[in-house]
């Protein structure tokens, strides 16, 4: 059982920066690839970024490609997303998410942490 917990969400304008924490629960695996999902109210589930616990390119949405990056503390057992430039489309919830067998089937998600961005 993998327990992860978001932090960071928040009210920021346009064109400014916040800072998405996922806190993992235990010793995570190399073999698990991280996450970051959002979901605007009456929108689906929308990709955002992805990474390989053990490391290598992240991929991104192209909607977030550019200026939002996804990284990892494995010291922390933390996953991180950076964003910036930000827009009010981007307002949404935002899930960390977690496949402990290294593919695209997300099997563990927290609860999700609200992010608002005003014009």
């Amino acid at each position: 059982q993998v327990q992860l917990v978001e932090s960071g969400g928040g009210l920021v304008q346009a064109g400014g920066s916040l800072r998405l924490s996922c806190a993992a629960s235990g010793r995570t695996a190399s073999s698990y690839v991280m996450g970051w999902f959002r979901q605007a109210p009456g929108k689906e589930r929308e990709f955002v970024a992805a990474i390989r616990w053990s490391g290598g390119s992240p991929n991104y949405a192209d909607s977030v490609k550019g200026r939002f990056t996804i990284s990892r503390d494995k010291a922390k057992n933390t996953l991180y997303l950076q964003m910036n430039s930000l827009k009010p489309e981007d307002t949404a919830v935002y899930y960390c998410a977690a496949d402990p067998f290294g593919g695209t089937t997300y099997r563990y998600w927290g609860r999700g942490t609200q992010v608002t961005v005003s014009s």
